[in-house]
């Protein structure tokens, strides 16, 4: 049996009256590519915002590899104005921020990408290298760390290497093709070592050709850095396709989980879809 890589249990994520993710209950397997689909608004990147730690939810826990590290619980003005379920489950506020979830092993790429706009390929890469550098300031100021910083380029330009990049990799990143930058954004956050990756919408703006390519690209990036990945997406041909398992959400709630076949016939994912009643 695979190991659990990610596990998100019982999380609300709360705005004033608006609930935004709804008790949500979901596991992510070591190896696996696991898609999380829904209409506009449902909540998919407000629960990537939570796993990350943008936000910290209203209530609920987020585990990764076996170890909590997010949990909190309705305070303040939410002690009344809290909707959701598991009231008191909750007891204790672990809210670390972005940069230390992505310490752990988690990384992220955005709905709308955002790569550094006034640096090359190789720059957007060498940043995220320096997330997990030995150096301070001390040995940055007297050229102590010049040794790790090679290592960090040379690691940089192997990583460009591997996913082809090699070309454009003194070009400014934000004057590629969209799905060029996409592939930019991807071997960013690889270039943080991480265990699992969550994708937001990598498709987002892509033709089919560019979709077709991803598809494969996302494949070989699981297999070749022994990955995890957790992906939201609204193309379903690229869902179908790669997932291994879907998660449906739906204002917030999780209304259907299961392999690719099993949410294609689904009448509730139907329903979700189309906006009126399926007829069984």
């Amino acid at each position: 049996m695979r190991e659990t890589v990610l596990k998100v249990e019982n999380v609300t994520m709360q705005f004033g009256g608006v609930i935004a993710v709804d008790n949500m209950n979901l596991v992510v397997k070591k190896g696996e590519i696991v898609s999380m689909i829904g209409p506009n608004g449902a909540g998919k990147t407000t629960a990537f915002n939570v796993i990350t730690g943008v936000y910290p939810p209203t209530n609920g826990a987020v585990y990764f590899n076996g170890e909590k590290i997010v949990e909190n619980h309705p305070q303040g003005k939410m002690k009344k104005l809290y909707k959701g379920e598991n009231n008191g489950q909750y007891s204790h506020v672990l809210a670390p921020t972005p940069d230390r979830i992505t310490k752990l092993g988690i990384a992220r790429t955005f709905q709308n990408i955002r790569l550094f706009k006034s640096q090359t390929v190789f720059e957007n890469i060498l940043i995220a290298e320096h997330l997990r550098r030995t150096s301070n300031l001390f040995s940055a100021t007297f050229h102590l760390n010049g040794a790790e910083e090679a290592q960090m380029r040379s690691e940089a330009d192997e990583l460009l290497h591997i996913l082809e990049l090699d070309d454009v990799r003194d070009e400014m990143a934000t004057s590629l093709p969209y799905g060029k930058q996409r592939r930019v954004e991807v071997a960013r956050a690889l270039a943080t070592k991480p265990s699992l990756l969550l994708l937001d919408e990598p498709a987002a703006g892509m033709n089919p050709q560019e979709t077709d390519e991803l598809t494969a690209f996302i494949g070989r990036i699981r297999d070749d850095f022994n990955l995890t990945i957790f992906m939201i997406e609204h193309h379903m041909d690229l869902v179908m396709e790669i997932s291994d398992r879907i998660y449906v959400l739906d204002f917030g709630k999780t209304i259907a989980e299961g392999i690719p076949e099993e949410i294609q016939n689904n009448p509730r994912v139907i329903e979700a879809y189309l906006g009126g009643a399926v007829d069984e």
